[in-house]
């Protein structure tokens, strides 16, 4: 059983980033830069925002945080992002979710210039990544991606399961690995009999949000296990989806929480916002 080290090959990522910065400032005088959108004040959109912000100091790049009331209206929102589309120093637009309720959340994503969507939310993009074209892939995803990469875990020809339906890691994260020439499963709250399907699959990426979910009696051995999902227990331990004891021993690969795909969602956030930065030069 190896570890996936997200943690370390998310810092190789930002040396990289940093060093690319340093390059297109020196070549072509731009410096990339993000805008983020913070509405209200849930506490972990808070500590998210100021780890992307310190991300974005690391290697080098302008950012600004527009943080606005819980009480904001949906127009106020768009008239924001509006103004950052036309600002050329901006490459990169990231509203912050969940939103309000009051708020339609994909009537704002849309609003986002689809060359400035580094999170691969806005429809165009999520076209791009379903039909195999350029575009901006989410981040979580895209991170999963990365590591496979980095680990030289092949998936074509692959059986993948995917756990959850999401349209920020589910649908993305099957997307890739069906573009990555994999057999794609995806499962979701409404899939009976769960383990039939984690069972067989050589690949299982989990991500809902519900600790101790996938047991070892549900991965086959030597399967690659991918934990997406971020649980707080009672005790104050942060878990993930997969119960890592029991499951660890079986497999040939596993992402450790924290440290596996949390450090690499902000790290290929980066890496979006330099791609933006790339096209504009």
């Amino acid at each position: 059983m190896q570890l996936i080290d997200g943690k370390a090959l998310a810092q190789k990522v930002r040396a990289e980033v940093a060093a690319e910065v340093e390059t297109l400032k020196q070549s072509r005088n731009i410096v990339p830069g993000l805008a983020v959108i913070l509405v209200g004040d849930d506490p972990a959109s808070h500590a998210y925002v100021k780890m992307k912000a310190k991300a974005c100091e690391e290697v080098g790049f302008y950012s600004i945080t527009h943080h606005m009331p819980e009480t904001i209206s949906q127009q106020e929102i768009i008239a924001t992002i509006e103004m950052m589309n036309q600002n050329p120093r901006i490459d990169g637009i990231l509203v912050q979710l969940p939103l309000p309720k009051h708020i339609d959340t994909n009537k704002i994503l849309e609003v986002i210039d689809p060359k400035k969507d580094v999170d691969g939310f806005h429809p165009y993009n999520v076209g791009c990544l379903a039909a195999g074209l350029e575009g901006f892939a989410p981040c979580t995803p895209l991170g999963v991606m990365k590591m496979f990469e980095a680990y030289d875990i092949e998936l074509q020809g692959k059986n993948v399961c995917v756990v959850g339906a999401s349209n920020i890691v589910g649908k993305p994260m099957a997307a890739l690995a069906l573009n990555a020439n994999a057999t794609v499963e995806v499962t979701h709250i409404y899939t009976q009999d769960l383990k039939t399907h984690t069972a067989r699959a050589d690949i299982v990426i989990v991500g809902v949000g519900k600790a101790g979910l996938i047991t070892a009696d549900m991965v086959k051995e030597g399967a690659v296990v991918i934990d997406i999902g971020i649980n707080k227990l009672d005790d104050g331990r942060l878990v993930g989806d997969v119960d890592f004891d029991a499951v660890a021993p079986k497999c040939s690969y596993i992402t450790p929480v924290p440290g596996g795909v949390g450090p690499m969602t902000i790290a290929m956030l980066l890496e979006n916002t330099l791609k933006s930065a790339k096209q504009r030069a």
